[in-house]
Protein backbone atom coordinates (compact mmCIF):
# COMPACT_ATOMS: atom_id res chain seq x y z
CA UNK A 1 0.00 0.00 0.00
CA UNK A 2 2.55 2.41 0.79
CA UNK A 3 4.43 1.38 -2.11
CA UNK A 4 1.72 2.43 -4.28
CA UNK A 5 0.99 5.67 -2.89
CA UNK A 6 5.22 6.28 -3.02
CA UNK A 7 4.58 5.67 -6.64
CA UNK A 8 1.28 7.28 -7.26
CA UNK A 9 3.00 10.51 -5.78
CA UNK A 10 6.49 10.02 -8.00
CA UNK A 11 3.86 9.61 -11.51
CA UNK A 12 1.81 13.05 -9.90
CA UNK A 13 5.11 14.70 -9.50
CA UNK A 14 6.86 13.63 -12.89
CA UNK A 15 3.90 14.97 -14.46
CA UNK A 16 4.01 18.31 -12.45
CA UNK A 17 7.27 18.58 -13.88
CA UNK A 18 6.89 17.83 -17.10
CA UNK A 19 3.86 20.12 -17.50
CA UNK A 20 5.72 23.18 -16.22
CA UNK A 21 8.59 22.19 -17.86
CA UNK A 22 6.56 22.49 -21.42
CA UNK A 23 4.67 25.40 -20.40
CA UNK A 24 8.10 26.97 -19.56
CA UNK A 25 10.18 25.99 -22.90
CA UNK A 26 7.28 27.04 -25.24
CA UNK A 27 7.05 30.53 -22.86
CA UNK A 28 10.89 30.84 -23.58
CA UNK A 29 10.43 29.86 -26.92
CA UNK A 30 7.59 32.58 -27.84
CA UNK A 31 9.50 34.76 -25.51
CA UNK A 32 12.33 34.68 -28.27
CA UNK A 33 10.49 34.91 -31.19
CA UNK A 34 8.66 38.05 -29.71
CA UNK A 35 11.97 39.51 -29.07
CA UNK A 36 13.62 38.69 -32.51
CA UNK A 37 10.17 39.58 -34.34
CA UNK A 38 9.96 42.80 -31.98
CA UNK A 39 13.88 44.13 -32.72
CA UNK A 40 13.33 43.31 -36.52
CA UNK A 41 10.32 45.24 -36.50
CA UNK A 42 11.86 48.54 -34.67
CA UNK A 43 14.65 48.61 -37.25
CA UNK A 44 11.98 48.32 -40.64
CA UNK A 45 9.81 50.64 -38.50
CA UNK A 46 12.81 53.20 -37.66
CA UNK A 47 14.12 52.61 -41.78
CA UNK A 48 10.15 53.19 -42.84
CA UNK A 49 9.45 55.96 -41.16
CA UNK A 50 12.57 58.16 -42.25
CA UNK A 51 11.95 56.80 -45.58
CA UNK A 52 8.27 57.93 -45.52
CA UNK A 53 8.80 61.45 -43.81
CA UNK A 54 11.61 62.15 -46.18
CA UNK A 55 9.55 61.80 -49.40
CA UNK A 56 6.79 64.53 -48.04
CA UNK A 57 7.57 67.59 -49.66
CA UNK A 58 7.52 70.32 -46.95
CA UNK A 59 8.57 68.42 -44.18
CA UNK A 60 11.19 69.16 -42.11
CA UNK A 61 13.95 67.21 -42.87
CA UNK A 62 15.55 68.36 -39.36
CA UNK A 63 12.53 66.51 -37.11
CA UNK A 64 12.95 63.11 -39.78
CA UNK A 65 15.65 61.30 -37.83
CA UNK A 66 13.98 62.12 -33.95
CA UNK A 67 10.36 60.87 -35.03
CA UNK A 68 12.34 57.73 -36.08
CA UNK A 69 14.43 57.49 -33.09
CA UNK A 70 11.50 57.65 -31.04
CA UNK A 71 9.17 55.30 -32.84
CA UNK A 72 12.13 52.40 -32.72
CA UNK A 73 12.54 52.92 -29.20
CA UNK A 74 8.73 53.04 -28.48
CA UNK A 75 8.90 49.67 -30.34
CA UNK A 76 11.96 48.15 -28.09
CA UNK A 77 9.94 49.10 -25.37
CA UNK A 78 6.74 47.52 -26.00
CA UNK A 79 8.71 44.21 -26.79
CA UNK A 80 10.18 44.14 -23.47
CA UNK A 81 6.82 44.41 -22.09
CA UNK A 82 5.56 41.27 -24.11
CA UNK A 83 8.36 39.38 -23.22
CA UNK A 84 8.06 39.81 -19.67
CA UNK A 85 4.48 39.19 -19.82
CA UNK A 86 5.45 35.86 -20.71
CA UNK A 87 6.50 34.66 -17.94
CA UNK A 88 3.56 35.97 -15.85
CA UNK A 89 5.48 39.21 -15.01
CA UNK A 90 2.31 41.77 -14.45
CA UNK A 91 2.14 45.50 -16.17
CA UNK A 92 2.14 47.17 -13.03
CA UNK A 93 5.21 45.08 -11.73
CA UNK A 94 6.75 46.13 -15.25
CA UNK A 95 6.05 49.66 -14.63
CA UNK A 96 7.63 49.75 -11.36
CA UNK A 97 10.40 48.03 -12.49
CA UNK A 98 10.80 50.11 -15.32
CA UNK A 99 10.92 53.16 -13.30
CA UNK A 100 13.55 51.89 -11.12
CA UNK A 101 15.58 50.81 -13.52
CA UNK A 102 15.08 54.88 -15.28
CA UNK A 103 15.73 56.02 -12.36
CA UNK A 104 18.92 53.49 -11.53
CA UNK A 105 20.26 54.61 -15.21
CA UNK A 106 19.18 57.85 -15.37
CA UNK A 107 21.57 58.37 -12.27
CA UNK A 108 24.45 56.22 -13.72
CA UNK A 109 24.04 57.80 -17.05
CA UNK A 110 23.60 61.61 -16.26
CA UNK A 111 25.81 62.94 -19.17
CA UNK A 112 23.60 60.79 -21.71
CA UNK A 113 20.27 62.21 -20.36
CA UNK A 114 22.09 65.87 -20.96
CA UNK A 115 22.67 65.00 -24.25
CA UNK A 116 19.01 64.07 -24.58
CA UNK A 117 17.77 67.08 -22.86
CA UNK A 118 20.01 69.13 -25.31
CA UNK A 119 18.68 67.62 -28.60
CA UNK A 120 15.08 68.32 -27.74
CA UNK A 121 16.45 71.76 -26.63
CA UNK A 122 18.01 72.27 -29.99
CA UNK A 123 14.98 70.91 -31.89
CA UNK A 124 12.64 73.34 -30.21
CA UNK A 125 14.79 76.40 -30.29
CA UNK A 126 16.13 75.59 -33.54
CA UNK A 127 19.72 77.66 -33.88
CA UNK A 128 20.51 75.53 -36.91
CA UNK A 129 18.63 72.99 -38.91
CA UNK A 130 19.75 70.25 -41.75
CA UNK A 131 21.70 71.29 -44.10
CA UNK A 132 23.27 74.54 -42.23
CA UNK A 133 26.97 75.29 -41.95
CA UNK A 134 27.80 75.92 -38.46
CA UNK A 135 30.68 76.11 -36.03
CA UNK A 136 30.25 75.18 -32.27
CA UNK A 137 31.72 72.83 -29.77
CA UNK A 138 35.20 73.08 -31.39
CA UNK A 139 33.97 71.34 -34.57
CA UNK A 140 32.83 72.62 -37.84
CA UNK A 141 30.62 71.87 -40.88
CA UNK A 142 27.40 70.81 -42.74
CA UNK A 143 24.70 69.56 -40.64
CA UNK A 144 23.56 66.09 -41.62
CA UNK A 145 21.34 64.94 -38.36
CA UNK A 146 20.32 66.08 -35.24
CA UNK A 147 19.46 63.33 -33.11
CA UNK A 148 18.64 62.40 -29.45
CA UNK A 149 22.11 62.15 -28.76
CA UNK A 150 24.50 63.77 -30.81
CA UNK A 151 24.30 66.12 -33.79
CA UNK A 152 26.22 64.69 -37.32
CA UNK A 153 28.17 66.80 -39.00
CA UNK A 154 30.04 66.77 -42.16
CA UNK A 155 33.34 69.38 -43.03
CA UNK A 156 34.03 70.76 -46.90
CA UNK A 157 36.84 67.74 -46.68
CA UNK A 158 34.20 64.69 -46.30
CA UNK A 159 35.31 64.05 -42.94
CA UNK A 160 32.48 62.85 -40.22
CA UNK A 161 32.26 64.38 -37.28
CA UNK A 162 29.81 63.44 -34.19
CA UNK A 163 29.25 66.18 -31.83
CA UNK A 164 27.26 65.22 -28.34
CA UNK A 165 24.19 67.41 -28.01
CA UNK A 166 25.09 68.67 -24.66
CA UNK A 167 28.43 69.78 -25.80
CA UNK A 168 27.43 71.93 -28.64
CA UNK A 169 23.90 73.16 -26.63
CA UNK A 170 26.39 74.59 -23.82
CA UNK A 171 29.22 76.44 -26.24
CA UNK A 172 28.69 79.64 -28.93
CA UNK A 173 27.10 78.19 -31.71
CA UNK A 174 27.84 79.76 -35.11
CA UNK A 175 25.23 79.37 -38.21
CA UNK A 176 26.88 80.45 -41.63
CA UNK A 177 24.04 78.93 -43.34
CA UNK A 178 20.76 81.13 -41.48
CA UNK A 179 20.81 84.51 -42.84
CA UNK A 180 19.95 85.11 -46.40
CA UNK A 181 22.85 87.23 -47.18
CA UNK A 182 26.70 87.75 -45.76
CA UNK A 183 28.99 90.45 -46.24
CA UNK A 184 31.96 90.36 -48.11
CA UNK A 185 34.87 91.76 -46.67
CA UNK A 186 38.26 92.08 -49.10
CA UNK A 187 41.46 93.84 -47.57
CA UNK A 188 44.07 95.24 -50.53
CA UNK A 189 46.84 96.72 -50.43
CA UNK A 190 48.84 99.30 -52.42
CA UNK A 191 52.14 101.14 -51.74
CA UNK A 192 53.17 104.15 -49.85
CA UNK A 193 53.67 105.59 -53.33
CA UNK A 194 50.26 105.36 -55.26
CA UNK A 195 47.64 107.61 -55.42
CA UNK A 196 45.04 106.17 -53.24
CA UNK A 197 41.73 108.10 -54.89
CA UNK A 198 42.93 106.51 -57.97
CA UNK A 199 43.24 102.79 -56.61
CA UNK A 200 39.93 103.41 -55.03
CA UNK A 201 38.50 104.48 -58.02
CA UNK A 202 40.05 101.17 -59.70
CA UNK A 203 38.57 98.71 -57.00
CA UNK A 204 34.88 100.71 -57.11
CA UNK A 205 34.89 100.03 -60.98
CA UNK A 206 35.43 96.27 -60.31
CA UNK A 207 32.76 96.39 -57.48
CA UNK A 208 30.67 97.62 -60.33
CA UNK A 209 31.28 95.45 -62.82
CA UNK A 210 30.17 92.30 -60.80
CA UNK A 211 26.46 92.11 -60.93
CA UNK A 212 25.97 89.37 -58.32
CA UNK A 213 26.61 92.03 -55.52
CA UNK A 214 23.71 93.04 -53.70
CA UNK A 215 23.28 97.26 -54.84
CA UNK A 216 21.56 97.72 -51.31
CA UNK A 217 23.54 97.95 -48.77
CA UNK A 218 25.16 100.21 -51.20
CA UNK A 219 29.02 98.48 -51.31
CA UNK A 220 31.91 100.30 -50.12
CA UNK A 221 35.65 101.39 -50.62
CA UNK A 222 37.65 102.48 -47.51
CA UNK A 223 41.13 103.08 -46.72
CA UNK A 224 41.04 100.71 -43.59
CA UNK A 225 44.74 100.98 -42.33
CA UNK A 226 47.86 102.72 -42.57
CA UNK A 227 50.41 98.88 -42.53
CA UNK A 228 53.67 98.21 -42.14
CA UNK A 229 54.34 97.82 -45.55
CA UNK A 230 50.88 99.30 -47.29
CA UNK A 231 48.22 101.34 -47.49
CA UNK A 232 44.85 98.92 -46.89
CA UNK A 233 42.17 99.51 -48.45
CA UNK A 234 38.92 97.73 -48.21
CA UNK A 235 36.05 95.99 -50.02
CA UNK A 236 32.84 96.10 -48.23
CA UNK A 237 29.73 94.86 -50.18
CA UNK A 238 26.88 92.15 -49.67
CA UNK A 239 26.10 88.91 -51.51
CA UNK A 240 23.42 86.31 -51.77
CA UNK A 241 24.64 83.86 -49.25
CA UNK A 242 24.53 80.70 -51.96
CA UNK A 243 26.84 83.02 -54.35
CA UNK A 244 29.22 84.04 -51.29
CA UNK A 245 32.32 81.99 -52.19
CA UNK A 246 32.20 82.09 -55.69
CA UNK A 247 32.09 85.88 -55.86
CA UNK A 248 34.49 86.21 -53.67
CA UNK A 249 37.23 84.26 -55.66
CA UNK A 250 36.02 85.83 -58.34
CA UNK A 251 36.76 89.60 -57.19
CA UNK A 252 40.10 88.66 -55.60
CA UNK A 253 41.12 87.60 -59.29
CA UNK A 254 39.32 90.70 -60.60
CA UNK A 255 41.10 93.13 -58.49
CA UNK A 256 44.23 91.97 -59.18
CA UNK A 257 43.92 91.95 -62.65
CA UNK A 258 42.60 95.50 -62.51
CA UNK A 259 45.13 96.84 -60.26
CA UNK A 260 48.28 95.31 -62.75
CA UNK A 261 46.18 97.24 -65.51
CA UNK A 262 46.07 100.45 -63.74
CA UNK A 263 49.97 99.86 -62.79
CA UNK A 264 49.30 100.08 -58.75
CA UNK A 265 51.16 97.52 -56.86
CA UNK A 266 50.75 95.38 -54.51
CA UNK A 267 53.64 95.88 -51.93
CA UNK A 268 55.14 92.73 -50.47
CA UNK A 269 55.94 92.67 -46.88
CA UNK A 270 59.60 94.98 -46.56
CA UNK A 271 61.78 96.88 -43.92
CA UNK A 272 63.36 100.14 -44.21
CA UNK A 273 66.86 99.66 -42.34
CA UNK A 274 68.32 103.29 -41.66
CA UNK A 275 71.82 103.27 -40.28
CA UNK A 276 72.94 106.03 -37.81
CA UNK A 277 76.48 107.30 -37.27
CA UNK A 278 79.39 108.82 -39.71
CA UNK A 279 78.03 106.70 -42.82
CA UNK A 280 81.52 104.90 -42.78
CA UNK A 281 80.59 101.32 -44.50
CA UNK A 282 82.99 98.60 -42.56
CA UNK A 283 85.64 97.37 -45.08
CA UNK A 284 86.25 93.62 -45.72
CA UNK A 285 87.80 91.10 -43.40
CA UNK A 286 91.28 89.76 -44.08
CA UNK A 287 91.37 86.66 -42.17
CA UNK A 288 94.74 86.27 -42.39
CA UNK A 289 95.51 89.46 -40.18
CA UNK A 290 92.58 88.46 -37.73
CA UNK A 291 94.41 85.10 -37.43
CA UNK A 292 97.88 86.99 -36.64
CA UNK A 293 96.25 89.42 -34.16
CA UNK A 294 94.76 86.36 -32.18
CA UNK A 295 98.34 84.82 -32.23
Amino acid sequence: MTGDIDLNALKASTVNYLEAGVSYGLSLVTAIFLLVAGLIMSRWVHRTVRTRLGRIEGFDATMVPVIAQVARYSVSILTVILVLSEFGVQTASIIAVLGAAGLAIGLALQGTLQNVASGIMLLALRPYKVGDYIEGAGASGTVDEIGLFMTRLTTPQNIFIAVPNSKIFGDTITNYSRNPRRRLDLTVGISYDDDIDRARAVLEKVVADETRLLKRPQPMVIVKALGESSVDLEIRAWARRPQFWEVRWDMVRAVKYALDEAGISIPYPHRQIVLSGDGARPGPIDAKTDRDRAA
